[in-house]
């Protein structure tokens, strides 16, 4: 009644001209229904069915409905309200076997790689067009999910019971899946290493504006996950870090150490004129050995 009363306020979609195609029979007669109970349900039934006839153009549909103005004008046919048009068209243009190709179709149908929320709603429309329900209707759901998502909700404490159910809990645990797998890929911009230092990707220790130091014990490299040392200018300690009393001892004793920038005796690498070359130096020996060198 509601809808009877406001009809011609209501904006609805027209159906798209009908020419007769099999996979077009749905689409135009679901259309063809909605309008008419919103648009025309004080209407009469002559006039609701001479307009979804004036939708039928085109083809073997334009030669059909010919023929039915004919017998309608003679009085010749049975049709006398728009539902037992519309039953007449899907008999005349329908698929003959049209439930059980929605059954198959229903069988075939999966979630891939779609979201949740997707696959729930073709599995929905091709349910409702064959006829499936109770036990058999949920497997067939069940079938078509990921896997993933499927045993989660059947070891769940309390699983699903309905069709519905089925379908409503699906989708959220899929759209939480989804949300967590965006909020790890955010967070995993900044990658933790196992000394506690967190190296964040783009311009840093690695290329970015720090530049690297490091020592060269014997005849290679050592740094990063070696045993030596490297130090960046960027501000992030790369390696394993050094015991605060060896900077202690490096404040009381500047003069007679060993630069750790340039190699050289007499000052420490804090007051090093080299260090902004990041030159590649040898390390003494002595000092190979203090920090763990061979």
């Amino acid at each position: 009644m509601l809808l009877q009363q406001q009809g011609s306020r209501v904006e609805v979609a027209r159906p798209q001209v009908f020419s007769g195609k099999m996979e077009e029979v749905s689409a135009f007669v679901n259309m063809a229904r909605l309008y008419i109970r919103i648009k025309m349900m004080e209407e009469v039934a002559a006039t609701q069915m001479a307009w979804v006839l004036s939708y039928v153009q085109g083809g073997i549909a334009e030669a059909w409905k010919d023929n039915l103005l004919d017998e309608l004008a003679k009085g010749e046919s049975e049709v006398e309200l728009a539902e037992q048009l519309f039953a007449k068209i899907r008999n005349d243009f329908g698929e003959i076997l049209e439930e059980e190709r929605k059954i198959e179709q229903l069988r075939t149908i999966e979630q891939g790689g779609r979201t949740c929320n997707e696959y729930v709603q073709e599995f929905k429309k091709v349910a409702r067009e064959s006829d499936y329900e109770g036990r058999p209707l949920i497997e067939e759901f069940k079938r078509g999910l990921n896997g993933a998502i499927r045993r989660k909700l059947a070891e769940a404490e309390e699983p699903p019971t309905t069709i519905g159910e089925w379908q409503e809990r699906a989708v959220r645990l899929d759209r939480n899946q989804r949300q967590n797998r965006a909020e790890e890929r955010v967070l995993g911009r900044n990658a933790v290493h196992p000394g506690g230092n967190v190296q964040p990707r783009g311009r840093g220790s690695y290329g970015g504006r720090g530049r690297q130091i490091m020592w060269r014990m014997g005849g290679g490299y050592r740094g990063g996950g070696g045993e030596g040392n490297m130090l960046s200018r960027g501000g992030t300690q790369m390696g394993p870090r050094r015991d605060p009393n060896t900077m202690d001892i490096d404040r009381e004793r500047g003069e007679d150490r060993t630069c750790y920038v340039c190699g050289k005796w007499g000052h420490m690498a804090k007051n090093c004129w080299e260090r902004h070359k990041g030159r590649v130096v040898e390390m003494p020996q002595e000092l190979a050995k203090e920090n763990g060198g061979q």
